[in-house]
């Protein structure tokens, strides 16, 4: 079977601002080797930056991620916070960038790496904590403690944090507010077995030896990642999915939205969820399905009023997820554009061989309708730093779908091509269409099915998505620039723009047990 490559010419065509000063040429900025588990937490066990021997190998900057510890927003400061938080982003991309250029002498004088790098980024932090603070402050309760959040630290490639001392452990401690705010994460592992099982199965001591081939691949002198470590032969992992038991009045029906593969070749790095208002709000590009609407700009009217590339009308959701690349060394046309080469997202964008977006419903209950302009983000563009808590990546190859892989890439076997799943949170509060940390007021079904704490089951959205790729490392989703294209960072973000006909009929439908389009 042919692996045809398939390069986006369209993308030239998009409003994306590109920039005069190239950050990354042709072979991309910097090469970081990366050993560290993905699924680690970083804690610092209590060790201190400036006792760290010089020489210490370290990948990444590591920041506690200050949206999963706000309190509830004030609507009238969700702008003025969503704008920091965005800015903040930008913080740690600049210090990253800083980082990845002087990563030896990071390496050789740890001092200077704390000096030049982590407190200017701090300083930064702090100043835009604050602000979220007063923003918050002005329509609420000040909220007290967030300046604990403004210290980083850089990653070694063991996994654990190095910093200066101040708070060491802190993206760990972090990531407790992440647990605390929000257990879909867990609760999505339980669901889905595809997820925590193939982990540890199949992904033995063997795998780095498995790709020897790819030791260059991985990375293919591109941008920041892969590395071959990150991939892991399909056929060693052991099959690993369970499927919570259908109960009696359950629904079991199906509803199919037929989008397309975004023939369209609509691109952006921004992220309408996360950062309204924000121009590359996501530093990473992202495929759009359905509404075409759809950039950092639009309103639920821009969303209702706009085209979709959805077969029925009646939808115009916005799916959208970060584009998959060919790291084959050649340029995009984003090569010197924002989301692009100058956020170290490099290569040649795929196009999927195939898309397939279901509704599904409820092992336990019946469906409830979802809002409208309910959002939804599963996985965690962070999850390489933050943890695994909200990670929801699932990797596999057509033919072995029954073996999901959470922090590996797939190496198929020839004639398989390489897939993407995400199953969406399932379970809605019953009244917020978002939250501060664009998660609380959604969450995954237990495992059996039932949703806790007052929520109601939902359809659940259930995002297949496959490329016909060569086998082997050197392909990567975009990321983060200090996420070092990790699969496990992996996500998936929809907004529900269906009409109430239509939703009406999805709901229906499940609810009856058929399946429908």
């Amino acid at each position: 079977m042919g692996h045809a490559t398939r390069k986006r010419s369209t993308l030239a065509n998009r409003a994306i601002v590109a920039s005069a000063a190239l950050i990354l040429g042709g072979g991309g900025l910097v090469a970081v080797n990366v050993y560290a588990s993905a699924g680690e937490n970083h804690s610092g066990q209590g060790s201190n930056w400036t006792k760290k021997a010089a020489g210490q190998q370290v990948s990444t900057i590591d920041c506690p991620e200050v949206a999963n510890g706000l309190p509830d927003v004030p609507p009238q400061a969700r702008q003025e916070v969503d704008g920091e938080l965005a800015k903040m982003d930008s913080q740690i991309t600049d210090a990253y960038k800083r980082f990845a250029d002087q990563k030896q002498q990071v390496e050789s004088d740890p001092q200077w790496g704390k000096n030049a790098i982590l407190n200017p980024l701090r300083d930064k932090r702090r100043a835009s904590i604050d602000r979220i603070a007063t923003a918050i402050g002005r329509n609420g309760q000040r909220p007290q403690g967030m300046q604990d959040l403004a210290d980083c630290s850089l990653q070694a490639d063991d996994g654990n944090a190095q910093n200066d001392g101040q708070n060491d452990g802190q993206g760990d401690a972090n990531g407790g507010d992440q647990n605390g705010a929000n257990n879909d994460g867990q609760d999505g592992a339980d669901q889905n077995g595809d997820q925590n099982g193939g982990q540890d199965d199949g992904q033995g001591n063997d795998q780095g030896d498995g790709q020897g081939q790819g030791n260059d691949q991985g990375n293919g002198g591109q941008g920041n990642g892969p590395e071959a470590a990150d991939f892991v032969d399909i056929q060693s992992v052991q099959p690993n999915v369970a499927q919570p038991q259908q109960r009696r009045g359950g629904s079991k029906g199906t509803f199919v939205t037929e989008c397309g593969k975004n023939e369209n070749g609509k691109f952006n790095p921004d992220n309408v969820i996360v950062a309204p208002g924000v121009s590359n709000g996501a530093h990473h590009m992202h495929d759009y399905v359905g509404n075409q609407a759809n950039d950092a700009f639009a309103s639920d009217d821009d969303l209702a009023n706009g085209d979709t590339s959805c077969q029925n009308q009646g939808d115009k959701s916005t799916y959208y997820w970060p584009v998959l690349r060919l790291q084959n060394g050649q340029d995009e046309n984003d090569a010197q554009a924002d989301g692009g080469g100058k956020d170290q997202n490099v290569g040649e964008i795929q196009t999927p061989s195939q898309v397939t977006l279901n509704f599904v419903g409820n092992p336990a209950s019946k469906v409830t309708a979802m809002p409208r302009f309910l959002r939804i983000i599963t996985g965690d563009a962070k999850a390489f730093t933050n943890g695994d808590a909200n990670a929801n990546a699932s990797w596999s190859c057509t033919g072995f779908e029954d073996r999901q892989l959470k922090d590996k890439y797939p190496i198929c076997p020839q004639g398989s091509q390489v897939v993407r799943s995400f199953k969406f949170q399932s379970c809605w509060d019953g009244q917020n269409t978002d939250s501060a940390n664009h998660r609380t007021h959604v969450a995954f079904a237990d495992a059996n099915g039932n949703c806790g704490n007052g929520f109601q089951a939902i359809p659940q959205l259930v995002q297949r998505i496959v490329y016909d790729v060569p086998p082997g490392p050197g392909f990567a989703v975009d990321s983060f620039p200090e996420q070092l294209h990790k699969p496990v960072t992996d996500h998936g973000d929809f907004i529900n723009v269906f009409d109430d006909n239509l939703m009406n009929k999805v709901v229906n439908c499940i609810n009856s047990g058929q399946k429908c389009t």
